[in-house]
This record gives structure tokens, sequence and C-alpha cells, in this order.
């Protein structure tokens, strides 16, 4: 046996073989002493024996026992599992010779690999290499366990030899060595291989069977994205400096939902791609060739595993860039918001004050204006934002994510690393472009101006929509001021002479009009009163505090009623009181015969008596009431008035009021974002998604119930880290979507395998929790998922760095393996083969007698022999 300069130790392989065979036949040979004289052997007189003598009878001893115990004794015994490794165990014991402590250990599986499974990852290098399912190893015991000498080297080697001659024959041969041209091809490693026992043309036939087996990786090129836009420009001519310079580098994730905040990291930096040959028998070193020209599209079997990136690998948190990192700096933003009872506070001067306020950089006046110009920009729509289609949306009280205070808060996510301060002074600055806006009627963007306010949302928001609606109103009183007078005179001298119908949205089917048998017209009408959600707990405070909610809000009721009645005049100026009961208040029309029509006319009915009582307050409304239509009423609500409300309420909005809503909004408006990504439909996806809005919705209703900041801190904190799980494992799922579009079940399969290893380290715990540091997860390509895969590696390009010559064979489209693997082996039957015993064995069992394992490169090549012999 040759060992390689100085190892970490002795490696040999405990038993006689390869296989099961061979171990059953020592287990035989132990247990029933086949030979005659090994009664006589057992006895050994150590009193003359040497040193080395009893360190190898004491190896021996160990030996013969771990044989003896089997692996499950040896498992109850406390063996213990190798780490990465499902089925294979350790056992450790020391020695001692002379002055050095030797560490020698056993490594046994519990149950039986399957036949030709030694391409499977659950394979340690030692199995691989020699071909082995058990190993011994022994070893220095010393911090580095290295033998220091090749003398020390060889007397562990001979040590475990002998020891273990009793125990069957094991030779094993190791070489590393520099790539001559020859050995980078398939013809000089079978020349190689049979060059290790064909010593001459009569020691074997002509033609030797070798059973071969290769293992080939691959892994893709970088993608340059800039280069798929630039390639035809390129071809024809170079481009210009200043067309460069117009044209940034794209990145991946261009076109996702979240690269107009910020780009993230691509979390699949490439795939490998492994090709296995089984198992087939060659008789000719040509045959060869023909194998290194075959198409990777020949081998059986096809396995792809993403490369993913350290940060998607790495379970501390906070490490990751995107809306969870910012989110949790909002958090600390809404923790210190208490500090101060108004922002103007925290923009203040605090020069000379030990304050933490005073050493954040807030961006400069020029970024301010950078941020308000995109907010209030003029090309944007007053109604393009859409609500998410989402159940739990409405219960997190937040504005809808593309709505204007949805967009101030995310662009407060990436101002100032979102401390109070700079938040204080984006809102100054927001707060002073919305009074502008109302002292100049311009609308609003990205508000409806029309439509009731929705109450499930925030108060900013609702009011700020308040305010889209006024600005309008006001606009229209301006238009209007011109036409007032012209209009009032007219009012007075066509009162009662003229009876035009104005007003009417159409016909009632079925209902006439009692005293002249006209068709009754519907009318127009103003809009459902608008009121906030602070507005409606304001009448049910004051209303409770009076004693009467009719009461007090009867004038406002009233305002309603009297709007409604001189709008059905207008549109039915022959109308009676009863006509408007019949189509306002059905309920209080008691109708005395059937379907109206059928009895003649007019209708047989009359008014409830709550309508006919006398001095009853709808009668009298409705004698008051003038024949306008809606467009020529004024507005129940003044819009002078309650826009003015709103930019007060703006301005003098507390800290800690500000942060609580933002916190809502931005991280319901993150998640939105996140939600628009296309990643394939899986399922799993879809389901973390879900999860995500439910937890949201849980954990911020807390915030609308006014709880204490620090009662509040730790659940935030537990959000912001269970969303950038769900953030990372989002992007990866988009990643991997795009690159694998045209095999979508590969896709969700590769993202099923990551899920699963991410799952354990997606507890919500505020510690980072240690668990597989490497994703290993590899998944079969169907054939007919192998066309989308090897478009995974380009053909070489002219502007790539690419090899000028390629030195190995089995290329995919132009692409060399980047590690090729290879098995030789020669089985031989124990009765008659060439290492046959000369005592005849009642055997035909077969034994591989020679095998021989290489892995490398165009660059560099490892190559082991095992060779297995029985005397």
């Amino acid at each position: 046996m040759e060992m390689e300069g100085s190892n970490a130790g002795v490696v040999t392989e405990l038993l006689s073989g390869a296989g099961s065979g061979a171990i059953t036949k020592l287990n035989d040979a132990t247990s029933t002493s086949t030979r005659g004289e090994r009664g006589l052997e057992r006895f050994d007189d150590f009193t003359i024996a040497s040193s080395w003598e009893r360190f190898i009878s004491e190896i021996e001893a160990i030996c013969r026992q771990w044989l003896a115990d089997g692996p499950n004794i040896l498992t109850q015994k406390g063996a213990e599992s190798v780490p990465s490794f499902d089925n294979l165990y350790v056992v450790k014991r020391e020695l001692k010779h002379g002055k050095r402590v030797y560490c020698m250990e056993y490594h046994f599986m519990k149950s039986a690999k399957g036949k030709h499974s030694y391409w499977d990852d659950d394979t340690h290098s030692m199995q691989l290499s020699f071909g082995v399912y058990e190993f011994l190893i022994i070893a220095p015991l010393s911090a580095s366990g290295v033998v220091l000498d090749d003398p020390e080297s060889t007397k562990l080697l001979s040590s475990v030899a002998i020891a273990l001659s009793n125990c069957g024959r094991f030779e094993a041969d190791r070489i590393g060595s520099q790539v001559p041209i020859r050995l980078m091809h398939l013809e000089g490693l079978h020349e190689l291989f049979l060059s290790k026992f064909v010593l001459s043309s009569t020691d074997f036939p002509a033609r030797v069977k070798v059973i071969f087996s290769m293992k080939l990786t691959y892994r893709t090129p970088e993608y340059d994205y800039y280069n798929e836009e630039t390639l035809v420009s390129e071809a024809n001519e170079s481009i210009a400096e200043s067309e460069v310079a117009n044209h940034p580098k794209k990145q991946w994730d261009d076109d996702c939902s979240w690269a107009e905040w910020y780009s993230a990291e691509d979390p699949v930096k490439g795939f490998e791609l492994t090709a296995i040959w089984g198992e087939r028998v060659f008789e000719e070193t040509l045959e060869m060739a023909e194998v290194e020209n075959a198409s990777s599209f020949d081998a059986d079997r096809w396995l792809l595993h993403p490369i993913v990136s350290p940060y998607m690998v790495d379970d501390s948190i906070g490490k990751f860039v995107g809306f969870a990192s910012q989110l949790q700096l909002l958090v600390k933003a809404f923790e210190s918001s208490a500090e101060a009872q108004f922002l103007e506070d925290f923009v203040a001067d605090t020069s000379g004050q030990e304050n933490s306020k005073s050493t954040v950089t807030v961006p400069p006046p020029s970024v301010v204006d950078r941020v308000m110009k995109d907010l209030f920009n003029d090309e944007v729509g007053n109604s393009n934002y859409v609500e998410a289609e989402n159940k739990y949306g409405r219960a997190m009280k937040g504005a809808p994510s593309d709505s204007l205070f949805a967009q101030f808060c995310l662009h407060a996510l990436w101002f100032g690393n979102c401390h109070i301060r700079a938040i204080a002074v984006l809102w100054i600055d927001f707060v002073r472009e919305i009074r502008w806006c109302w002292e100049e009627s311009e609308r609003l963007p990205r508000m409806k101006s029309t439509s009731s306010i929705d109450l499930c949302t925030c108060l900013i928001h609702q009011k700020l929509h308040m305010l889209a609606i006024c600005i309008e109103r006001k606009k229209s009183l301006s238009r209007e001021k011109g036409t007032d007078h012209a209009h009032e005179d007219g009012i007075s001298n066509s009162v009662a002479q003229n009876k035009t119908r104005k007003g009417s949205a159409g016909v009632v089917p079925s209902m006439m009009l009692l005293n002249t048998f006209q068709e009754m017209h519907a009318p127009y009408t103003q809009d459902a009163l608008l009121m906030t959600e602070d507005m409606h707990e304001e009448r049910l405070h004051a209303a409770e505090a009076f004693g009467n909610a009719v009461g007090l809000s009867g004038q406002l009721e009233r305002d309603v009623l009297s709007s409604d009645m001189s709008a059905f005049k207008a549109a039915n100026p022959d109308a009676v009181f009863e006509d408007f009961i019949r189509w306002h208040s059905p309920g209080d029309w008691v109708s005395e015969d059937g379907a109206e029509g059928s009895s003649g006319w007019p209708p047989k009915g009359r008014l409830s008596q709550r309508m006919s009582e006398h001095g009853n307050m709808w009668r009298k409304i409705w004698n008051d009431a003038p024949a306008l239509p809606v467009s020529e009423q004024k507005f129940l609500l003044d819009p002078i008035r309650e826009g003015e409300k709103v930019i007060h309420y703006l301005e003098t909005l507390r800290p800690q009021q500000l942060l609580e809503q933002m916190v809502c909004t931005a991280f319901k408006s993150s998640a939105d974002i996140l939600n628009r990504t296309t990643y394939g439909g899986f399922k799993l996806m879809k389901t973390k998604m879900d999860q995500l809005y439910a937890t949201l919705a849980s954990t911020l209703k807390s915030l609308q119930g006014k709880s204490d900041i620090s009662d509040l801190s730790d659940d935030l904190k537990r959000l912001c880290q269970v969303f950038e799980h769900i953030e990372k494992l989002l992007i990866l799922a988009a990643s991997v979507h795009r690159k694998l579009i045209d095999a979508p079940r590969l896709s969700q399969a590769i993202f099923a395998d990551y899920y699963n290893y991410y799952l354990p380290k997606m507890g919500t715990s505020l510690e980072s929790v240690c668990y597989e540091k490497e994703f290993t997860a590899k998944e079969k390509v169907g054939m007919h998922e192998r066309d989308a895969v090897s478009n995974l590696f380009p053909p070489p390009t002219a502007n790539q760095s690419w090899r000028k010559v390629l030195s190995m064979g089995n290329l995919l489209n132009g692409h060399e393996p980047i590690q090729r693997e290879i098995v030789f082996s020669v089985i031989e039957r124990i009765s008659n083969g060439h290492y046959s015993s000369p005592t005849p064995l009642s055997t035909d069992e077969q034994i591989e007698t020679h095998r021989m394992y290489i892995s490398g490169t165009s660059n560099d090549l490892w190559v082991a022999l095992s060779v297995t012999s029985w005397d």
C-alpha cells in the first residue's frame, strides 16, 4: 500500500472485499477456523514480544471485538453518527505506542446500501474512492492529527496491515499527480487502469471486460443580463461612451415588483448539473473515445442542484437588506416616537446636547425635493391605486399600497435610515406640499376624489381622501361662482311658472304620479355624507354626553332629507308628498289593493300612521324644500371648512400617532408589493404569503387598540423576523421560477427542497439558531425537462471569457464539466480467478478484484486504486 505524502492517518478497509459476500466469507473464516492450525495460532506468548508487536496485537484485539459486536450492538454501545451522513456511524478507541497516543476510528454502516449506490451524495469520500462500505482510520491523537513523517506513516500502515491479516487482506493505492495530456481523456485513463494489473500479454486475455461508470458535474456560467441587451449592438459596432452612461447595467430583478425600492442579490447564483452514466462493460480502449464524444443527453440520470447565495443559508437575522430590514428600522423609530409631543421637536437643532438625534444624518434638501417630486408627480393619476385582493388587508388598518400615504411610508423606509428625525423632516415637507395643493386647488395625486371614504383604512388615508374630495368640490364652487347671481334671479322668476323636468336619473318602473298619472322619475341625489372615522366617533361621543343622539344629529338628517326632496321635486314637477314617500320610504305607504294599476286609478292606499301625524317633520320639510336638481344645490359637506380641518389634523399630528399608522401601512404595502411577484404559483409559497397576511393582521391589530409602545415592541420585532424569512423565500421562488420557466414541475420541486431545508430556521425566536449550514439537495430532471435545463448553459459568446482550448470531452453546449468522476472495476470469481486461493474453495462467488476511482478536471487529477486478493 502506498500513501501520498504525510497524510492525516492510515486509511484501509477493516473487512476483506468490497461487498457483503466478502464479509460473509470473512466471518466464516473467523468463527470456524477453516485453517487447521488456526487454533494453535490463537496462543500468543507476549513475554518476549516487542512494543510494536504488542501495539499490533492491541489493534487486532480491538478490531476483533468490533467485528464480533456488529453494527447493531456497536450502535447500542454509543457509536456516533457521522455528521452529514444518514447511514454512517463511527466508534473510536485510543491506543498508546511509545510516547505517542493514537486514535483508531472504525466507520461502518448500520444498514447496507443498495447496489451501485456509490454516486449517492450520502457516500463518504473513502467509500467512493476505494469502493468499501466500512473503513478504518488511525492517526496521532494531537491537535492537528497529522502523521509527522514517512517512517511513522509506514509504521502505522504496517501495524494495521499485520493486525488485519487474520481478518482478511486488503490493498489500496492512492495516487496524486500532475495531469499528463493522455490522462485528460478517457482512453488514457482506461489504459492507466489496465496498467495496474496487466503486467504482460499473458496475464489476461486480449480483451479485458472492464466495468465503467461515470459522473459529470457541470456548472452554469454567470449570467450576463447586460450582455443580453447589448449583444446585437456589439456585433455591429461598439457602443459610444456617452451611450453606455445612458444604459445602466441591467439587474436580474429589474422587472420584479420590489425593484422600484431596492435591488435584491440574486439568491440563485447558478446551477450544478450532474449527469450519471450507469455501469457499462467495455473491452477495448477505443470504446472510451466514443463515450467521451457522446452527448450528455445520453446519460442515464440528470440531477440539478441550485447554487444558493450564502445570505440565503446564513440563519443570522438582519444581514439581508430588503423590506424586512427597513421595517425593523421603522419599528425602532416607532419606539422613539414617544420622546416628543411634536414632530418639530425631532427636527429642532440639538447641537450641544447629548442626544442621539443630533448625530443622525438627514439627507440633504435635494433628496427631500426628489422624494416630493416623485410623490406629487403630475403624471400620476388620482385614481390609479389598486387595493390588494386579500381577505386580511382590511383588518390591518393601513392605506392602499399605491395610495399617497402608502407611497410616503415606502419612501420613508429608505430615507435617512428610517430614523425618527429623518421621518419628521420628510413628513413636514410632505404636509407642506399637501397644503399647497389645497390652497391652489390642485388635485392630490394617487388619491380618489369620488366615492365614499373607506373606514377600514388608516385615519391619515381617510383624511387625505376627504381632502381630495374637498379640493374637487372647492374647484366646482369656484367655477359656479360666476353664475350664482343669474341662477338665483332665474329661480325667483320661474319657480311658479316653469315646471320643466330637471335632474332625472330615469323612469321608476311601474310607478306613476298620483295626481297626474305621469311616469315617476328617480332624481340624481347628492352622495352619501362623507365622514372619517374620527368624525363618526365625535358624533357618537357627543350623543352619549347629551343623551340624545337623534336630537343632536337631527339637523344633519334634515339637510339630507331636504336635499333629496328638492331633487325629487325637480325631477317630478307635478309630484305630491305621497309620491315622494312611495319612492323614498315605501314602508310608510300602506297599499289597500293589489298591484298598482290593477284596480283603476288612483291606487288605493294611504300614508302610515307615522307620516299621517299632525305636525309631521317630513311634510314640513317637503313644504319648505324648493325644486332644485342636485347640480344646483349647495353641497351638504362644506368643502372649505372640512378641508381646513384636514390640514390642521395633518399639521398637528403627534409623532406616535403618525408612526403607528406608518407601521401598519408600511407592513401592509410591503407585503402587497411582494405579493405581486410572479413566482409560478408555487403552492408552498402561496401558503406562506397567506400566513404572512394573517400574522400581520393579528399583530398590527394591537396597534389599533392604543397599546403601550413597550408592550408592542417585541411583537413587532418578531413580525419583522417573520417578514424577512418569507421575503427571502419569495425572492428565491421568483429567481427559480424565471430560470426554469419552461420546466414548472422541476422549478416547483427545487423550491420545495429549499423550503423544507429552510423551514427549521423560520422560528419566531429573536436569536439566531444554527441548523444545517449547507443546502445540498438535488432534484432529478425528467427526460422532457432536459431541453429546458440545457438552456441554462448558453453557448459561449465572443465577448465572454472562455478557455481557448478545451482539454476534456463530454461538452454540454460547449461547456466542459467542472469535475469528472469515473469508476473502473474488474470482477472475478473466487474459485478460478487470477487471485484465487491455492486451497480449493467451494464457491463461485464473484469479488471486485480491481477498482479505480478517478476524480478531476483538465487541471488536476486524483486517483484511488484498490486491489482485493484472497489468500
